[in-house]
């Protein structure tokens, strides 16, 4: 199969990031936005990954800490 190249769009350069907060996150994605980076990879924290909220004991230790944590839709609204 041969797939083929469009030569007017360059790639999408994106970075996988996300930080302790949404807020925070917000502001890494903005800053690189504005150093030309052309697409967001949002990485989430493994208690987001796996549907429960931050406050739930199971997810005791891991908010926020290999990526953003979202818990309901004000983090969503404050993340983008």
């Amino acid at each position: 199969m041969v797939v083929p190249v469009n030569r007017d769009r360059p790639w999408v350069m994106r970075t996988y990031s996300g930080h302790s907060s949404a807020a925070a996150s917000n502001e890494l994605y903005r800053l690189n936005l504005s150093k030309g980076q052309t697409g967001l990879s949002v990485a989430f924290d493994l208690p987001t990954q796996t549907g429960y909220d931050s406050d739930d004991p199971l997810a005791r230790g891991e908010v926020g800490k290999v990526g953003v944590p979202i818990s309901h839709i004000g983090d969503m609204e404050r993340l983008f």
